[in-house]
């Protein structure tokens, strides 16, 4: 889960990257900046919390309430030299983003949220292949590594399918800091998922 205290790799300096209009798909990927906090906030909200993350597949509603995240730990994400916040624009407008942090020889991928209604589409396969590329050509990684909530079978089962593995590796869901949600059940657990970058 993206937030989530993790030991950093020793820092590098901050690339912010470049644009990149696609024209095939009409998507601008960059980095986030704190101009944008408010707008990623409603989207990742949008995409697994409440009623509006039900128009998608992605929805965490079912296990989780309350916040999935806020202002402090978006920005957190921006201002980490470490980190990336991949913004996705589609005429001028944001509708997907994701997490890249540098942690050694493997990047983690965190915080990816796709707008509801923008689901199903294909969107999430052609981001998340950019992800992939842009840490393995500006950090050098040879591994993709993420953190699903275990119960959530459908999610982990796309993500296989991007070449993503199961490793039973598991960690604990922060029961009792609401920063991270409000759990609905009692057997929430995060598992590490890893892809080999070639």
């Amino acid at each position: 889960m993206a937030g989530l205290p993790s030991t950093l790799a020793q820092p590098r300096p901050r690339s912010k990257g470049r644009r990149m209009d696609t024209p095939a798909t009409g998507l601008t990927f960059r980095a986030a900046t704190d101009a944008d906090v408010d707008a990623l906030v409603a989207l990742i909200e949008s995409a697994y919390r409440g009623d509006s993350s039900r128009a998608g597949w992605t929805t965490e509603a079912d296990i989780l309430q309350g916040q999935r995240t806020d202002p402090e730990g978006v920005l957190e994400v921006i201002k980490s030299p470490d980190s990336r916040l991949l913004t996705v624009e589609r005429d001028g407008r944001v509708i997907a983003c994701c997490q890249l942090e540098h942690r050694g020889d493997h990047a983690y991928f965190g915080m990816f949220a796709v707008s509801p209604t923008l689901q199903g589409a294909g969107l999430g396969k052609v981001i998340m292949a950019e992800a992939e590329r842009r840490v393995r050509e500006e950090w050098g990684v040879t591994e993709m590594h993420m953190t699903v909530i275990s119960v959530r079978d459908d999610l982990i089962a796309w993500y296989e399918r991007r070449g993503y593995r199961r490793t039973g590796k598991m960690t604990p869901f922060p029961y009792g800091d609401e920063r991270f949600g409000i759990p609905q059940r009692a057997d929430l657990q995060f598992e590490l998922l890893v892809k080999p970058l070639a």
